[in-house]
């Protein structure tokens, strides 16, 4: 039993220190963004602009996506030959490509529609910003492209117990932004252009990065397009109601935007900033733990070790809870002091880390839950039930 405790906990180190890296340059690229822009107009049209490929990542990639296909793999892995666990990733990778294709050039064809509903306001308010981030939204968008597809690689490398890879791979988007920003920012007539162009970047960079990590596994792209695969079947199955499952939390960072589209100039910056400061505990512990514990927990519920099943659940929740709890106090008590040392420089002014820590305020509130919601989740997942989590989301 404590066999498995351990790896989970090694690997959760691996993913931690990996994110905790990302998430420091994440802050220094943040700082790098208030500094040249602010919280003002082209602020707030790079933020609702990314926000959309990166809730599409979320949900079809890192979520659904990455959550349906590792339990699956991993009976694979465990159960079957090694011939039949690579033609589930030939497939997977072939139908997620085109399906992950699809969405990118619906997304850029309708982006004037999608920034309508999410920021409505800006249309009818500001449509010089409204039309500033149509066309970052468009410059963006093949971002989830790449971010797709960097989801399965992640979730063929975890299955095999690598973390390394996937877990650094978010260090060169903040990396790409950052010199998009200081190297180019006076290139373009339109400066927060280059914040675009750096995710964009950042993305295919992070894909490419995965792909000797896999053939040292011997996992190499062919093209497979049998829908009839009965892995693949099964993954669709499960993806439905995880996607809907993730879509629940993540709709509420949405409705955020709605309102503060409505609110003065700078609202929807002050909800990013605050909502990337509550992010920080939770990937760097939560979201880390929960990652490294997928593959273990699809091991032991595909062997029925129920038991140990059990045990490794509540291993994970301790760990989780041993952390997430002091964070959340300490950011509650600390929130002024932390904004105004990451952010005031600049045009970021001291108004704006007084509505910055207020939002951080009511976000810390909930911080302990979706720690925990995070490291559980997974366990539903791992023995293949989706439907849990999505009615469990929905109340």
């Amino acid at each position: 039993m404590m066999t498995e405790n351990k790896k989970i906990t090694k690997a959760a180190s691996t993913i931690g220190m990996g994110t905790l890296l990302s998430r420091i340059l994440g802050f220094f690229r943040d700082m790098v963004i208030a500094h040249f822009f602010g919280a003002g107009m082209a602020a707030d049209a790079f933020f609702v602009a990314f926000r959309i490929p990166n809730l599409w990542r979320r949900l079809v990639g890192e979520g659904s996506l990455t959550i349906s296909f590792i339990p699956v793999y991993t009976e694979y892995l465990t159960q079957r030959s090694e011939e039949e666990s690579r033609k589930v990733t030939h497939t997977a990778f072939t139908i997620g490509g085109v399906i992950l294709l699809v969405l990118t050039v619906l997304g850029i064809l309708f982006s004037p529609i999608l920034i309508r509903v999410i920021a409505p306001g800006w249309y009818t308010e500001y449509p010089e910003k409204f039309h500033l981030t149509v066309t970052l939204n468009q410059i963006i968008f093949p971002y989830l492209f790449f971010m797709g597809l960097f989801a399965l690689c992640m979730g063929v490398l975890n299955s095999h117990r690598h973390f390394f890879a996937p877990a650094v791979a978010p260090i060169f988007l903040n990396i790409s932004i950052i010199l998009s920003v200081l190297i180019f920012y006076h290139a373009f007539e339109i400066p927060v252009m280059t914040l675009a162009l750096g995710v964009l970047a950042g993305g295919i960079i992070q894909f490419l990065f995965q792909l000797p990590f896999l053939r040292k596994k011997r996992i190499t792209f062919r093209f497979d397009f049998n829908f009839r695969h009965p892995a693949i079947k099964r993954i669709g199955l499960l993806m439905v109601p995880g996607l809907i499952g993730t879509a629940v939390y993540q709709i509420n960072v949405f409705i955020d935007t709605i309102f503060a589209s409505f609110l003065p100039s700078g609202s929807v910056s002050y909800l990013f900033y605050a909502d990337r400061l509550m992010e920080f505990p939770l990937g760097t512990f939560a979201i880390a733990v929960g990652m490294a514990s997928l593959p273990s927990l699809s091991t032991l519920a595909t062997q029925g070790k129920i038991d140990e099943f059990k045990e490794t659940v509540s291993f994970t929740f301790r760990l989780t809870s041993f952390i997430s709890i002091p964070a959340m106090v300490g950011l509650i008590a600390l929130k002024t002091p932390i904004v105004n040392l990451l952010f005031q420089r600049g045009v970021f002014d001291y108004g704006a880390t007084e509505m910055t820590a207020r939002a951080l305020l009511f976000y810390c509130v909930g911080l302990w839950a979706i720690a925990g919601a995070r490291t559980v989740v997974p366990a539903f997942y791992s023995l293949q039930d989706t439907r849990t989590p999505l009615r469990i989301g929905l109340i």
